[in-house]
Parts: C-alpha cells; structure tokens; sequence
C-alpha cells in the first residue's frame, strides 16, 4: 500500500536585507540585525502578495458634502421665508399656514355715554410679530345734542365727536375697568378718527381692544372700525386645535 503523503504547508518567504543579508519576515520594515529599512519588494518576486493601492478617498468625501450642502440651502431658504419682506417670502408664509389675519373688528357699532365697550382677542402659542393694525371714525348721535339759550339766541352744543382707544393686556383690563391707572399696549388720547397699528409681545396671551366713552357726560358716540391682529407662527393650526381639546378634555381650561 501506498502510504498517503501529508500536505505539507506552503513556506513563508523570507525576505533579506539588502545591507546585510540576514533573513526577514515578509511584514517586517527594518532588518532586525542591522536596522536598515526593507525596501519594498519587486511585484513579480515569487511568494510575495502586493496589495493593491487603497482607492482614493475624493469620491467619499463627495459623497459626505452633498447632504451638508443640502442642509445648508435648506436653512438658507427658511431663513429667507422668515426675514425677507418680498412678495414671493410673503406668499410662501401664506401657504405654509405661517402668516395669520385675524379679524377683531369689522362692524360698526354704538357706545354710550359714561360707559365702554370692548372686544377680547387671543394670542395662540408660539406667536410671533406680533401687530394689531386698523382704522377707526367717530360721530355722535344727532339727538345727543341738546339746545341752550345764549344771549337770548338760541344755539347748540359742539357735538362731542372724540373717543378713547385702548389696548389692555388681560391684568391690565381687570385695573383698568375698576377705575385705576394701568399701562396699555396702546392708547389713542381722545380723538374723533385715527388708525391703530402698534406691535404686540409674543408669545401666548389675551388682549382687550377697548373704545372709552366714559368721559362724556350725555352724548353716545357711533363709531365704524376695522380692526385686524397680525401674527406668524410655526405651530400648525390642527396642532393648536388637538392640545385645545385635549386641555378642555382634561379640564385644565
């Protein structure tokens, strides 16, 4: 019988140095008897695996630079939705829900002598620039003016055509309608006509705009007012009116 021949196991090739001509492990990079560096063998030298150079790395770091960039044009692009006063940034606010009219006022209406009339407005979450715009016209009621006798002529009154506009804070209603002095958003003066534009903090609140008669003694006053709060928020509308329901739903309102 044949006896069967083990494999016997492929030699490792050594390597000599050049310098000195001791023999050298094919990983090794300077001789270990003399210290010279190995230089690099020749590819067609028999035993020895030549690695094939690493690929360059320039397309990689293409590759890393696109989603940068993107990142950058896109907060480049809010950015520009969020300052910019144009046509265009305004039309995209619009759209995406960001840019809010809300009317306060629109029709006209009577207040009486020593006495106020106003109408509550709401601020919702993340509100910001913030403004409160509008014009205002007041006239008294004919019948308000009461004739009187003045050197034996009989004459009118002046009518009394002047109103006061405030806009309170909730706080500053509660001390205002009380009698006291308080600070207001914005205060007219008394004056017969006028427009209302005047910022607003941000943020969630509730407001009062409120036209004060209180002063005249007899004469109502008939005003007509158009009056619009301006705010812009990131929060969504359906997002507001889900965490409305469920703080109802729970009882916190």
């Amino acid at each position: 019988m044949t006896a069967n021949k083990a494999s016997s196991p492929t030699p490792t090739v050594l390597l000599g140095c050049s310098k000195c001509g001791a023999a050298l492990p094919d990983e090794a990079q300077f001789c270990l008897k003399c210290g010279k560096p190995v230089s690099v063998p020749p590819k067609n030298q028999p035993g020895v695996e030549v690695l094939p150079p690493p690929p360059p790395m320039v397309t990689r770091d293409k590759r890393r630079l696109w989603p940068w960039l993107l990142l950058v044009l896109l907060a480049a692009g809010i950015a520009w939705v969020a300052l910019s006063d144009s046509d265009a940034a305004q039309a995209v606010q619009e759209l995406a829900g960001w840019k809010h009219d809300q009317a306060v006022l629109e029709t006209p209406f009577t207040v009486g002598p020593h006495t106020f009339r106003y109408y509550k407005f709401s601020l919702p979450e993340g509100s910001t620039n913030v403004a409160i715009v509008g014009e205002f016209n007041v006239t008294s009621d004919s019948h308000a003016a009461t004739p009187r006798k003045d050197k034996g002529k009989e004459s009118q009154d002046s009518p009394d055509n002047n109103i006061e506009l405030f806009v309170l804070s909730e706080p500053a209603f509660t001390i205002w309608q009380n009698g006291y002095a308080t600070s207001s958003v914005y205060e007219s003066g008394r004056v017969s006509q006028g427009k209302l534009q005047t910022d607003i903090p941000a943020g969630a609140g509730i407001y009062y705009l409120v036209f004060n008669n209180r002063f005249a003694p007899k004469t109502p006053k008939s005003i007509q007012a158009t009056v619009l709060l301006r705010y812009k928020s990131w929060l969504p509308q359906w997002y507001r009116h889900l965490k409305e329901s469920v703080t109802n739903w729970i009882g916190l309102n």
